[in-house]
């Protein structure tokens, strides 16, 4: 009633219908003309929503004006999945740190750590599913990470929090089982 009374649309009204075909076709931007034009626009938001969990409009739009500055980088004349994907990784990660050349030993460390956090999550019950992980150096302090999608709920239970917990620990376990010793490279 009172959204009624200000004047703005009720979007819960039963008699409410959908839009046209023409009302939609005037709401698309002027070079969509095809119904695989569409399809095309529905495969890239389709991609970048499951890149993005948990963004908010500002974020996704920075990886957008990212996955243009990552095109015009390659000089392309469009933004391709691939370029969505580099400009995600910049946009969680950092810029990939090309001047940190890591030993080969390094390189088996981060290795061993990062798949240590995906190995514990495989088999926890309630440990977010895993996404991605990448043992690229980036930022002023990653070596790698690990890229979850988490489950969008309001509250937790212990044991939840508990196979969390236990992920944040399995890159540090894995470093301790396989090399018998911590690193310091770890920041989780």
């Amino acid at each position: 009633e009172k959204l009624r009374k200000d004047g703005i649309k009720d979007i819960f009204d039963l008699g409410r219908t959908d839009p046209t075909e023409e009302e939609l076709k005037a709401l698309m931007p002027p070079n969509v003309e095809t119904e695989n034009d569409l399809l095309v626009i529905h495969r890239f938001a389709e991609r970048l929503a499951h890149l993005s969990p948990g963004f908010v409009g500002a974020d996704i739009a920075n990886v957008c004006n990212e996955g243009a500055l990552v095109t015009a980088r390659e000089k392309l004349d469009a933004v391709g999945l691939d370029h969505l994907e580099k400009a995600m990784d910049r946009v969680i990660g950092g810029i990939e740190k090309k001047s940190r050349v890591l030993s080969d030993f390094e390189k088996k460390v981060v290795a061993y750590h990062e798949a240590g956090h995906a190995i514990t999550g495989w088999f926890l019950k309630y440990a977010d599913p895993l996404m991605k992980i990448s043992i690229i150096p980036r930022g002023s302090a990653a070596l790698g990470y690990a890229q979850y999608l988490p489950k969008e709920t309001a509250i937790s239970t212990a044991t939840q929090l508990f196979d969390r917990i236990c992920v944040l620990l399995g890159g540090r376990v894995s470093e301790l089982i396989t090399f018998g010793h911590l690193s310091t490279g770890a920041s989780d």
